[in-house]
């Protein structure tokens, strides 16, 4: 019977909503690139819009992208998002998902973005767009430049070219039915 006290006091406390720690943990890390609004003339006037490019990505060599149209931006991202969860693909780093494995070239319409691999403590060299696309992939030194059309949507296209065109040495040397010394 001394217990019933106790247990009373137990009964009467609120339950343990601590918010802090029931936070769900997110699988991508996500980034708006751009929110452009369109306009459409029709007879009554302007019907406007808006588009929204988004990148996602785990920082650790998956990453993807995606534009999202809708009357209202939070509807934008949101539609742009979920679509560039679906759009996700491996990136292969090397040195720890430090760098990329060698130099290559991204071209989508007039837009042209050269990726080249950098030594450590470098840091992503990269303007908006590319720089946005590299960190959610996990990338810590790389050297871009873009090239012809700096639009947001050509350089989404083009990084995202580039970086689907890298091949490890482990993989070339499977493609080539060799050793991973005799590629080298």
């Amino acid at each position: 019977m001394e217990n019933t006290n106790k247990d009373n006091k137990r009964e009467n406390r609120r339950p343990n909503n601590n918010r802090r720690f029931n936070r769900e943990v997110k699988e991508f890390e996500e980034r708006v690139v751009q929110i452009n609004r369109i306009s459409k003339t029709v007879k009554g006037g302007r019907r406007m819009r808006f588009a929204a490019i988004v990148v996602v990505g785990d920082k650790k060599g998956r990453v993807g992208y995606a534009l999202g149209k809708a009357n209202e931006v939070p509807d934008a991202i949101r539609k742009a998002s979920e679509a560039a969860k679906k759009n996700v693909k491996r990136i292969p780093l090397v040195d720890g998902y430090r760098t990329i494995p060698h130099a290559t070239t991204g071209r989508y319409g007039a837009g042209e973005v050269v990726l080249r691999p950098a030594a450590q403590g470098t840091g992503i060299v990269a303007g908006g767009v590319v720089r946005a696309i590299l960190e959610l992939a996990g990338a810590t030194d790389v050297i871009t430049k873009c090239v012809g059309s700096r639009t947001p949507i050509n350089q989404v296209h083009a990084t995202m070219q580039a970086l689907t065109e890298l091949k490890t040495v482990n993989s070339v040397a499977k493609l080539r039915g060799m050793k991973v010394e005799e590629v080298r």
